[in-house]
């Protein structure tokens, strides 16, 4: 039995206003919001087409032909299954998958036309000739605007919706229609099952205390579970857009449970979620305040001369900053250097670099001249484009088409448990880093009121990448061993911005790609081999992997006195063989 046709007519406004305000999300970030804005990168593609014309007159007559065949293999033959298909989806595309798209005519020919507009509209942009900055958002854009013209986003042309609402007599649509509104309510879309995930029962559960707080953190204690302990904290500087316990989730995948499991003293930043009457803080406010405290602050609890310290993500790129400065100050009290796919030279943002112009970044500083913050969920929007189909479409056809839960991911719970920063520090980071990439150029910024210069950040230093991440490109990453000043070891993990840091060894899941440490006595600001170079003089391994908690530990333990007792178990080192670390994959 289908739904009635007034419930589908009651549940279709609902459905359009919910793709309008998603349409409407995505394209805020870009500054496509405005009318004017799309004007003038339409003006803008209509002037690249003008340059060749004769290329255009070509993609269009061979689309025509292609349409015309679609059209033609129906209408003539009126056939009772869809007639050969006129182009072909990628065989990774999940959204055409159910037989329906390829056995009944309906859906076959609403799938072929689909794919034909998608086809051209990609063509139409790769031949303009256009600015490379507006060529590039021209092609984000238009990967938006088709993900969301899919017609498996829509209820009336996704097949398994449709059967879904006829075997459960309608309740799938009265359930989608539930979850829709609840996620309308809180801004976002349900990527996990939240039920399944409370902070404190079975999320960060690891036993530590809150020993300082200020305005911008709160600094945990997690003590060594081991009889003998090294003597040198390790002080984890998390993510400021996100809350701390990626770093602490479930005891399975808990870093900070790993690191205490083998003798280290954790020290752990949780940054504030930020109030609006907190808009004003600045950058140099969370080095100050944040990074900078937490480490003096480790350092007089355990009564140590040096601590070893990590950072994951911007949360590495504060951790830099920190360090630049302290060493500018003559402070050489960290030991031992950790980033996790964390960006110190912004020459390449991959598709991030799309919502970053300086038109985008002036509208912000004119938005937070006097203050304000900016929402977690907007920055947790912007990350979530990058991959449309997988992280909004998906969950918008099984959440609210067919009226299913998402299935319980401890990674996605936290995805979605962002936090608020101040407009002033975020506008300062935007224009520094994506915009100008200033923090890479030695002394071109005084932070705290010294010069800053990442070369003289000379503690041995351990840099993990990841091949899939979106957000922080490897190659990226990998340009951080052109900047500092002392021994680095590189490594390429497998996997995706977080899912390739979180990654235990005890799942034996992945492999990784390590770079020999070298020596790194030079000149600050000299230039250092190519990643390519690089990835070939790395040895390779496969299997059981060292999960990032090993590998940092690396770099946390080198130079690191025990308390005189025992030294911790080296990490991982079976077999190893020449390899390439393969390019840079989706995802």
């Amino acid at each position: 039995m289908t739904p009635a046709p007034d419930d589908t007519d009651a549940a279709r406004p609902a459905i359009d206003a919910l793709h309008r305000r998603l349409i409407e999300g995505v394209l805020e970030p870009l500054g496509l919001e405005s009318s004017v804005a799309t004007a003038e990168l339409v003006n803008a593609l209509a002037a690249g087409l003008a340059q060749d014309s004769g290329r255009l007159a070509e993609l269009q007559n061979r689309h025509y032909r292609k349409r015309l065949d679609l059209w033609a293999a129906y209408a003539l033959n009126r056939p009772k299954a869809p007639p050969q298909p006129v182009i072909e989806p990628d065989p990774a595309d999940r959204r055409f998958r159910a037989p329906e798209w390829k056995t009944q005519p309906w859906f076959a020919f609403t799938e072929q036309s689909y794919l034909l507009a998608a086809e051209w509209l990609r063509e139409i942009i790769a031949i303009a000739k256009l600015e490379p900055h507006a060529k590039r958002k021209l092609e984000f854009f238009t990967r938006q605007y088709i993900d969301a013209m899919s017609p498996a986003n829509f209820p009336w042309s996704n097949p398994e919706a449709l059967k879904l609402a006829s075997e459960t007599d309608g309740e799938s649509v009265s359930r989608g229609l539930r979850n829709l509104a609840a996620d309308l309510d809180k801004g976002m879309i349900s990527m996990t099952d939240e039920s399944a995930f409370e902070v404190g029962r079975n999320l960060a559960i690891s036993p530590g205390a809150v020993v300082y707080e200020n305005d911008f953190m709160q600094l945990i204690q997690y003590r060594a579970s081991t009889e003998k302990v090294f003597e040198r904290p390790l002080v984890m500087i998390p993510p400021c857009i996100n809350k701390y316990y990626i770093l602490d989730l479930q005891p399975e995948n808990s870093f900070v449970r790993y690191a205490v499991e083998r003798g280290h003293t954790v020290f752990m930043v949780s940054w504030r979620n930020m109030p609006p009457a907190m808009g004003r803080a600045t950058w140099d406010d969370y080095l100050q305040h944040g990074v900078i405290r937490a480490l003096a602050v480790a350092r007089q609890i355990c009564g140590a001369e040096k601590v070893n310290a990590l950072g994951f993500c911007v949360g590495g790129t504060l951790l830099g900053a920190a360090l630049a400065v302290l060493r500018a100050q003559g402070d050489e009290r960290v030991a031992s250097l950790t980033l996790l796919a964390t960006m110190l030279d912004f020459s390449d943002t991959g598709e991030l670099a799309v919502f970053v112009d300086e038109t985008y970044v002036r509208q912000r500083e004119r938005e937070f001249a006097d203050g304000g913050v900016l929402h977690g969920r907007v920055l947790a929007l912007t990350f979530a484009s990058l991959r449309a189909n997988d992280l909004i479409w998906n969950y918008v056809v099984s959440n609210y088409l067919k009226g299913g839960t998402p299935e319980p991911f401890d990674l996605l719970y936290w995805n979605g448990d962002s936090t608020n920063l101040p407009g002033a520090m975020y506008v300062y980071y935007l224009r520094n880093t994506y915009l100008e990439n200033n923090l890479r150029v030695p002394a071109k910024l005084a932070m705290l009121g010294v010069p800053v210069d990442l070369g003289r950040v000379d503690m041995p230093a351990y840099v993990l990448a990841t091949r899939e991440d979106h957000i922080v490109p490897w190659r990226t990453a990998f340009a951080s061993t052109r900047l500092l000043g002392g021994r680095i070891e590189f490594v390429l993990s497998a996997s995706g911005h977080i899912a390739g840091v979180i990654n235990p060894a005890s799942k034996n899941r992945r492999n990784f790609w390590l770079a020999h440490s070298r020596s790194r006595n030079r000149t600050a600001g000299s230039p250092r081999r190519s990643p390519s170079r690089e990835a070939g003089g790395s040895t390779g391994e496969t299997g059981s992997r060292p999960s990032a908690g090993t590998k940092s530990r690396l770099a946390a333990s080198s130079e690191t006195r025990n308390t005189g007792r025992s030294s911790p178990p080296r990490g991982a080192t079976s077999r190893k063989h020449a390899v390439e670390p393969p390019a840079s994959g989706g995802q």
